[in-house]
């Protein structure tokens, strides 16, 4: 583990201390598991990316006549079902 400093204001802390007192836990737990409550909640949040951004050539020579496939391939809106298309 790698030590760091947090600046926060009065009253988080004495809520953080009051919690941490609660549970019988150190302050420094509460911080641990919130933060990786909340950087795991992030990563999902970012899940469906557009991975062809940025890519450049591809090397393929029927994106435009596969476009909807190529970009709807991964994407699952509202995490409903895969939208049905073309493999290749």
């Amino acid at each position: 583990m790698k030590r760091t400093t947090l600046f926060i204001d009065e009253g988080m802390e004495r809520e953080l201390q009051a919690l941490a007192r609660r549970r019988a836990v150190p302050v420094s737990r509460l911080v641990r598991e919130s933060l990786g409550r909340y950087l795991t909640a992030e990563n999902q949040s970012q899940e469906v990316t557009l991975r062809f951004l940025g890519r450049g050539r591809s090397g393929r020579h029927d994106i435009a006549e596969r476009h909807e496939d190529l970009l709807w391939r991964e994407m699952v809106p509202h995490k409903s079902k895969p939208r049905p298309g073309r493999r290749g």
